[in-house]
Parts: structure tokens; sequence; C-alpha cells
């Protein structure tokens, strides 16, 4: 079960959870009158440097919002596009996770995604599970709506099956039961590009996280960006309801 969050005093640790909504592939692309798949190609180039400084920089969890269960409503050549690269991260950047002693977290309904993705991303988590070092989640075909509702009907069905008391269904409960119920609370969430929403990203998670929006598109967002994000999150005073 993930621990509870406690307040911070000034001068706050650096955050052990950061997720990240990587908006703006698309608005790269088409200031540069490129086609929207080398906007995408660009990001996964920015996934790759920011999970290197997340972990340079410390970051115990590191959770990116990779694919949405709305992003199906895209036109189908972006969606393959999209799945392609995913396979080819997939492909290139295991063995360096392995050698840097990462554990791959996957978080969404990817098991419906197409077998052979699916496989993938098995294998790689099998191979990275015993990896004692940072953890990076992939959120892919997530929404927290779904996840919400996935944790309500797990815990419903232990109660109609007398494996635990209704009663007994309380916060610590159901955070447990949300894809992320063994990682560290979240700290922080950035959005890139500008826009200022969660877009059904870490709904529960993200109740006593710091928010930060910035104007970057996700292409060109790198290892300065990210200890700026830090050292903005470091001058603030979280106090989750106390004084």
């Amino acid at each position: 079960m993930a621990a509870k969050p406690v307040p911070e005093a000034e001068g706050a640790t650096p955050p052990r959870h950061v997720a990240i909504i990587m908006d703006g592939n698309g608005r790269w692309a088409k200031k540069r009158f490129l086609p929207r798949i080398a906007g995408h190609k660009q990001g996964v180039e920015a996934v790759r440097r920011i999970s290197r400084a997340a972990r340079t920089l410390g970051i115990e969890v590191l959770t990116l919002y990779a694919f949405s269960s709305e992003n199906w409503r895209r036109p189908e050549e972006e969606v393959r596009d999209l799945m392609g690269l995913l396979r080819h991260f997939l492909a290139s950047e295991l063995d360096e996770l392995v050698s840097e002693g990462v554990k791959l977290r996957v978080i969404g309904a990817w098991r419906k995604l197409s077998p052979d993705l699916v496989a993938m991303i098995e294998g790689a988590m099998a191979r990275t599970a015993n990896n004692p070092g940072p953890t990076l989640v992939i959120a892919l075909n997530y929404g927290a709506q779904a996840e919400l509702a996935d944790a309500a009907r797990a815990l419903a069905e232990k109660a109609r099956a007398g494996e635990i008391d209704p009663a007994s269904i309380d916060e610590a409960a159901f955070e447990a039961a949300l894809d992320t119920g063994d990682l560290p609370p979240l700290d922080l969430l950035i959005r890139t590009s500008g826009e200022q929403r969660l877009s059904n990203f870490l709904l529960w998670q993200a109740a006593y996280a710091e928010f930060l929006f910035v104007d970057t598109l996700w292409p060109d967002f790198d290892e300065k960006a990210l200890a700026a994000a830090l050292d903005q999150y470091g001058r603030r005073q979280r106090r989750f309801g106390g004084l």
C-alpha cells in the first residue's frame, strides 16, 4: 500500500514521484511544417532524455502519460504510428533499463492492445521486475475514471465473496486497489504545452500533488526544464490541509 503523504517543511526534499502529461508533439511538428509523426518521434526522444534525467536527479518514480483511452479517437494512421513507436521504444531501451537497474511498470488497460505488443510489455516488465533502482511507469490505454471504476468493482467483488467487510473499505483500501497502489504518493504533476487540465490522468493520485503547467512543448522539454520544475516544487510548502 502506498505510504500516506506527510507535510513538508520549507526547503522540501525532492519529489519521490513525478508524473508528466506529455503534450505538444503535434503542435511541435505543425510549427515546423512537418507531419505529426515527426513530432511523436521527437517526443520519444524526449522520453529517453527525461527518463535518464529523472534518474540523475534522484526521482524514485517517473510516471508518463503515453496513450490515453481517449486517444483511440485519433486517426487510425496516427494510432498505428504511435503503437509502432512504442514497440521501437521497448525494443531499443530495454537493455539500458536493465543495465541501469530501472523497473518498468505499465498501467492502464494495456492488455487490450494487440497481442504482440502485450507480449512485449509482459516480457519487458518481467525482465526488469527485480531491478533495485527507480521505477519508470508508462500509462498506456489509461483513463483515470476507468481505473477508479475498476478499483471499486474489484472491492465490491471481494465484499460479495465475503473476502472483506464492506465497512472496512476506507481511503487506504481504495488506494491499494488502484494501478499505482504500491507506489509512493504522487508529489508533482507536470503538463507541457501550456494546457491546464488533467485529461483523465491520475485523478485520485493527484489529490494533494503539486501541479506545474509549462508552455514548453514536450519534444523541447529537456533536463534543464525538469530541473527547473523540481526547483519550483522545492520552493512550495505543502500543508495537506494543515497549517
